[in-house]
């Protein structure tokens, strides 16, 4: 066993699992004072759900062992997996224990569920939340993080890589699909929850433009610290080895929301004539979605060009619910989706080797678009279907009233900020 290697993914796992702390400040700051409870609960709520699911069974649905003969299968459950039951010794020769593997991948589990919640701030009851995270995951997250990663464990205990997005699409392109650490499993996947949950719940009291503004930007800027910090792990943690790949990963997690960053303000500054902090904060982030399908198959120059294009268009791009009229609280759609998007397809055309300009085929950019195209439909239909159900039955969206007065005292009875110790 590697100790440096193992060591290595711990580390890296411990740094996406702070992701989602940081996930908390960044969409806490960008809610109503009176909401950030409610808003920051939700990824801690989600941190609690999946940590739990994912040992029960969310690791035997994403990572099925490839002995049985279903690697590529859209959809299956390896029951030798549920409690973790045949991944709890290594096997001589192993690389690196395979609970280090399950502990990196129950990070983005929660991570993943926790970026919906965006969507749906300042007007959704916490216990719908939940419950729509628990099965939105089982049905959708896991499978999807299994037609992506795969990395079923075999008897030596090593790991095959590669579900039918990844391997399956190279049957028949030649190439299969490039998403090193979850463009497509990760924010393409959350994005497109996001759309529909925004279109299930509608719009907050009072929705239009201007309307909503970030209560606590310093708290936006903690959070896209903490997540850019986290993104490390995200991005060269996924190679599960200290090599020259995981070394291009961190230059390109570098690179690209750097210039995302400065792209956006740019926007920011011809469009609206100031450069806002928010601005700053959620153009890294943009950059950082990008960035991570393309990691580890783009030159560091080219991922600075990608960075620029998703910070100018993810900048755009968030103007689109007030024209189409949805209310995504806290531009879930426009940078996640959006920039998702962006950083699969651009793999189809600069990805290293494989893209439209090394290779002169459009194979890889065809690969790409049925992968985003499939996990787009996928998410989106069946977290309508979800959300519709819980809203129709129990309920998701407070009072009208609730959310007005501000739902932090109605759900979780406390404040997030108490500027007296006396109550009235």
């Amino acid at each position: 066993m590697d100790q440096g290697n193992t060591a290595f993914i711990l580390i890296a796992a411990a740094l996406v699992l702070l992701m989602t702390p940081g996930l908390a400040f960044f969409y806490g700051g960008l809610v109503k004072a009176k909401s950030v409870i409610s808003m920051m609960m939700m990824s801690f709520g989600a941190m609690g759900l999946m940590g739990v699911l994912w040992v029960l069974y969310g690791y035997a649905i994403a990572f099925p062992a490839t002995d049985a003969g279903v690697t590529n299968a859209p959809w299956h459950i390896d029951g030798a997996d549920f409690g973790l039951a045949n991944v709890l010794t290594t096997p001589e020769g192993a690389a690196y224990p395979p609970l280090a593997f399950v502990a990196f991948q129950a990070t983005f589990a929660i991570i993943t569920v926790a970026l919906v919640s965006g969507a749906i701030a300042d007007r959704a009851k916490f216990g719908a939340w939940m419950i729509f995270a628990g099965i939105w995951a089982t049905v959708v997250y896991f499978p999807v993080a299994s037609w992506v990663f795969n990395f079923g464990l075999a008897e030596d205990g090593s790991f095959s890589y590669g579900g039918w997005i990844t391997h399956g699409l190279q049957d028949v392109f030649g190439v299969g699909a490039i998403d090193f650490a979850g463009g497509t499993a990760v924010h393409i996947n959350a994005g497109a929850a996001a759309l529909a949950l925004a279109l299930v719940l509608g719009k907050r009291v009072g929705f239009q433009k201007g309307a909503h503004v970030p209560h606590n930007p310093p708290f936006v800027l903690l959070g896209a610290g903490l997540l850019w910090f986290g993104w490390f792990g995200f991005n060269a943690g996924s190679e599960l080895a200290a090599d020259n790949t995981a070394a291009l990963a961190f230059v390109n997690t570098i690179a690209a929301p750097a210039a995302a960053l400065l792209s956006w303000l740019i926007v920011e500054k011809i469009k609206d004539g100031k450069p806002t902090s928010v601005g700053a904060a959620s153009g890294a982030v943009a950059g950082l979605v990008a960035i991570t399908p393309a990691c580890a198959a783009l030159t560091p120059i080219w991922a600075i060009v990608l960075g620029l294009l998703a910070g100018a268009v993810c900048a755009l791009a968030i103007e689109l619910k007030f024209k189409l009229g949805f209310d995504d609280s806290l531009d879930v759609v426009g940078i996640h989706l959006v920039g998702g998007l962006l950083g699969t397809l651009y793999l189809g055309i600069f990805a290293n080797t494989s893209g439209l300009i090394y290779s002169g085929s459009f194979n890889q950019l065809v690969v790409q678009a049925i992968a985003a195209l499939a996990v787009l439909v996928y998410s989106f239909v069946l977290a309508f279907i979800i959300g519709f159900a819980i809203e129709k039955t129990i309920g998701f969206r407070v009072k009208n009233e609730d959310e007005i007065a501000g739902i932090d005292t109605v759900v979780h009875g406390e404040e997030g900020y108490v500027l007296s110790d006396v109550r009235g």
